[in-house]
């Protein structure tokens, strides 16, 4: 039987760091990864920030930067920001996928590509075994002293080891088109109960002409793709003309909220199986690699000392909550707010964000990767958010002084 101190279920951005990181650190890893080609089907708009790039040690697969950002009101009305440095990039996102796959493969990881985990058949003297489903329903058995399942919020590793899911995913729906109008430079979010209740939609430059058009919503009656269409249409209308027909579309969810338990007696879930993802934008890129490298601290440890119970692997659970967990507490809690503004509070807010100084702000304290920093921001600066949000001014306000950390791959931490 094939064994292996760790199997890797999930070749996404969170399963290829950790991997890497295991594998340079001399444990045998195997990456397990249900799709014939890593990176495909893409599985994200693809904005990224710096610490990104850092984390990735790369910008191969960076298609261009990005400087500003606009926000439309359902009526349209708008507000924009630009800042002199790039703020944000914008990515191949599929790029990304196989650069850090290739990245762990080199470390010495073996990669499986277009096998399904299919459960497990239960301990077995101190290991796990875990039962494969490959092309033409080929069956094999591997045996390994630790899973991390990083197979995204469907997560079927969080279900054989019985850790609870999220309470709430999002259905995400986007479209990419060859061709579209637009500054090639910024960002573009839209808000709106009929094209975007529960988040946003978003139009994101291709960096190649084109962009993608995508909203994230509430699960109700109506469809994440119903709500895109009427997001495209309302594109179309700020824009003055129609879209030409999509290339490709890209369907999803997104994991908001927390998982009691991200660990358990041999298992950790990083990225979306551990809902590490940014409750105000959705992303988690940046969060489930972070993550994943601390996953890779408290595994490697654990393995060389040969205690994988749970209370050994519980450190990972302490370290990444310690370092993301008050961010996304806040978060959580201005998204409760959020989700109560009608449409016409939303054209209050973009009208406050014109605001002397508070865009200014935005450009000195936005950070994609840690946004609750300038809600705290504009928060204490305009009194018209103050209404809209009271409860939040004295939520944000009255905690511990709140400071993004600096544009590097993230605090390193003993755990």
């Amino acid at each position: 039987m094939e064994s292996a101190d760790v199997v890797v279920v999930g070749a996404g951005p969170a399963g290829s760091t950790v991997a890497y990181e295991l594998a340079r650190r001399h444990h045998t890893v195997w990456m397990v990864e249900e799709h014939s080609r890593v990176g495909h089907p893409v599985q994200c708009a693809g904005l990224v920030s710096q610490r990104v790039l850092d984390l990735a040690g790369s910008t191969s697969f960076v298609r261009r930067p990005v400087r500003g950002a606009s926000v439309f009101a359902p009526s349209l009305n708008s507000v924009s920001f630009r800042a002199s440095e790039p703020r944000a990039f914008v990515i191949d996102r599929a790029g990304l996928d196989i650069h850090l796959a290739d990245r762990a493969a080199r470390a010495g990881t073996t990669i499986l590509a277009g096998w399904r985990f299919d459960g497990l058949d239960g301990p077995v003297n101190g290991t796990a075994r875990l039962r494969l489903l490959g092309p033409n329903a080929e069956a094999r058995v591997l045996e390994a002293r630790l899973v991390v399942g990083a197979d995204g919020v469907a997560s079927a590793v969080a279900r054989a080891f019985r850790l609870r899911r999220p309470v709430e995913i999002l259905p995400a729906y986007e479209a990419e088109y060859g061709e579209s109008p637009g500054d090639e430079d910024s960002v573009e979010v839209y808000l709106g109960n009929e094209i975007s209740p529960g988040l946003f939609g978003w139009w994101i430059p291709d960096g190649g002409g084109g962009a993608r058009i995508g909203v994230a919503v509430n699960a109700d009656t109506t469809t994440a793709r119903t709500y895109c269409q009427r997001l495209e249409r309302q594109v179309a209308r700020r824009f003055g003309r129609p879209l030409k027909a999509p290339t490709s579309i890209l369907v999803s969810g997104i994991p908001i909220g927390t998982v009691p338990h991200t660990s358990g007696p041999r298992v950790l879930l990083v990225g979306d199986a551990a809902a590490q993802v940014k409750p105000l934008s959705g992303g988690g890129i940046f969060t489930g690699m972070r993550c994943a490298q601390i996953a890779a601290e408290v595994a490697h440890r654990a393995l060389t000392s040969n205690d994988l119970s749970a209370r050994a692997l519980s450190a990972y659970d302490a370290a990444w909550t310690a370092e993301l967990g008050d961010e996304f507490s806040k978060a959580l809690y201005l998204r409760r707010l959020f989700l109560k503004l009608s449409d016409a509070d939303l054209e209050q807010v973009v009208e406050a964000l014109k605001g002397a100084g508070l865009t200014d702000a935005i450009v000195a304290f936005g950070d994609i990767d840690f946004p609750t920093g300038v809600a705290r921001a504009l928060l204490r600066q305009s009194p018209s958010l103050v209404r809209l949000f009271p409860k939040a001014l004295s939520a944000l306000l009255g905690s511990r002084e709140f400071r993004a950390p600096a544009l590097d791959p993230g605090p390193r931490r003993t755990v």
